[in-house]
């Protein structure tokens, strides 16, 4: 008995799907930041902003902001969906597929999510010379890849005369499509994409925190 996967075309393009990631990865990221700037404290970063709020002088050294930074942990900054056209199936090398053969064809909705692991960055790739500020942050990577088992659904699935559906069918046709998923968010740069907004979004709260030069190796 032999498995066949076979990809069937996205029924959508990923075009909507690209600009719409953009935007809610560069949302969700700024929403991220913000909680975690709200719940910090001590000299956390939320202190550290208010007194500059207030004009008030304060000397941020380089273990503050490494610290500050490696608390967002895991920065999620874009979010692709998609819809495809997923099938498996198991076949004979012997029989005819409408004897033994079985045949599933699935209809996936997904979702892969990519960022930065922030917990990650090491304190030598963070230097800081009075009002500068140098950072090389993590690779950019794929942080989440799941279907959402409430839009997804079995289209068709052909079975055999002296056969039974293969309760294993499903679970590969899914995998498989997970694995489709992620291919085709790589192939849309997405980790360029989460890299690019991670580097706007800390950009954003480090000249809030009074650096005039941010500047990412």
């Amino acid at each position: 008995m032999t498995t066949v996967i076979e990809p069937k075309p996205s029924s959508t393009t990923w075009a909507k799907s690209l600009l719409t990631g953009i935007l809610a990865g560069i949302l969700f990221a700024t929403l991220t930041v913000g909680l975690v700037v709200w719940g910090v404290t001590g000299t956390g970063l939320f202190h550290l902003l208010r007194s500059y709020a207030q004009g008030s002088v304060i000397h941020i050294d380089q273990p503050t902001v490494v610290r500050q930074i490696q608390q967002l942990q895991r920065l999620e900054t874009v979010r692709f969906s998609m819809d495809k056209i997923i099938s498996g199936e198991h076949q004979n090398s012997y029989l005819p597929k409408f004897l033994v053969g079985d045949r599933l064809l699935l209809v996936v909705h997904g979702e892969v999510i990519a960022g930065v692991d922030l917990s990650q960055l090491e304190p030598q790739n963070v230097s800081l010379h009075d009002r500068s500020i140098s950072l090389r942050l993590p690779k950019s990577q794929i942080l989440v890849t799941r279907i959402d088992n409430s839009k997804t659904r079995v289209y068709s699935r052909d079975t055999g005369l002296f056969s039974s559906p293969d309760p294993n069918l499903e679970s590969e046709v899914r995998q498989e499509a997970e694995r489709e998923l992620q291919e085709a968010a790589l192939q849309d740069n997405i980790l360029k994409i989460a890299d690019d907004n991670a580097r706007t979004t800390l950009s954003a709260l480090l000249r809030s925190l009074g650096f005039t030069d941010v500047e990412f190796v």
